[in-house]
């Protein structure tokens, strides 16, 4: 077990006891996320966009197009904090106070910097690429000069981050128990893809690839 190293603002203070401590729940819930939200300050104002990312050892790279202005103000070096959460069901109390929700989450937070060493650049796209849709790099066409150009990608290290955990039923008081006027429990969220949907200008007869099956 390798343990996190928090900080102070990474440092978990309401809720200590859901606090993770070990680096590989910070592993995990990045790995099975599909977008994080990155936040960052433009013209001295809050703003949040759903990314795509991946994980490569403890290395988080950023995707998004050279003319978003949310991208060039993370390439100018300005501090971000990028973010993960997977909700794993809704508990249900017997007082609305201790109405809750199960999950797992990540924060990072750090100064990121762009990737422009073209190998470094190459594998982080397919990095990226290969944890939203498996199987879809080596099955369609890479991108090109020109796309390679259009692409942002930023590295921020996973040195500084926190974990927060929720987990089991409701924590409702003795005389709400002893009352026994409401139902209590835990509503799980199971999550699972569809049928595989065409493109309309896809050939008739296009066999869905097996990479794509794999996922239902």
């Amino acid at each position: 077990m390798t343990e996190l190293s928090p900080t102070g603002r990474s440092t978990v203070h309401r809720g200590k006891k859901r606090a993770g401590t070990d680096r590989t729940d910070l592993h995990s819930i990045l790995d099975e996320g599909v977008i994080c939200h990155l936040g960052m300050q433009v013209d001295g104002s809050p703003r949040v966009l759903p990314t795509a990312f991946a994980r490569l050892g403890e290395t988080l790279y950023l995707h998004g197009s050279t003319g978003a202005r949310s991208l060039r103000e993370g390439i100018e070096e300005a501090e971000v904090c990028a973010s993960v959460t997977l909700l794993d069901g809704i508990v249900y109390s017997r007082s609305a106070f201790h109405h809750s929700a199960n999950y797992r989450s990540a924060v990072i937070h750090g100064r990121p910097r762009e990737v422009s060493a073209p190998e470094e650049k190459w594998q982080a796209l397919r990095a990226v690429t290969e944890h939203l849709a498996p199987g879809s790099w080596e099955h369609a066409r890479q991108p090109d000069r020109r796309e390679l150009a259009a692409t942002a990608v930023l590295a921020l290290s996973l040195d500084e981050a926190s974990v927060k955990i929720r987990t089991g039923g409701p924590g409702d008081d003795e005389e709400d128990i002893a009352a026994g006027d409401a139902w209590a429990g835990v509503l799980p969220l199971h999550s699972s893809w569809g049928e595989p949907e065409p493109s309309p200008d896809l050939a008739d007869g296009f066999p869905v690839p097996e990479h794509v099956r794999a996922r239902q």
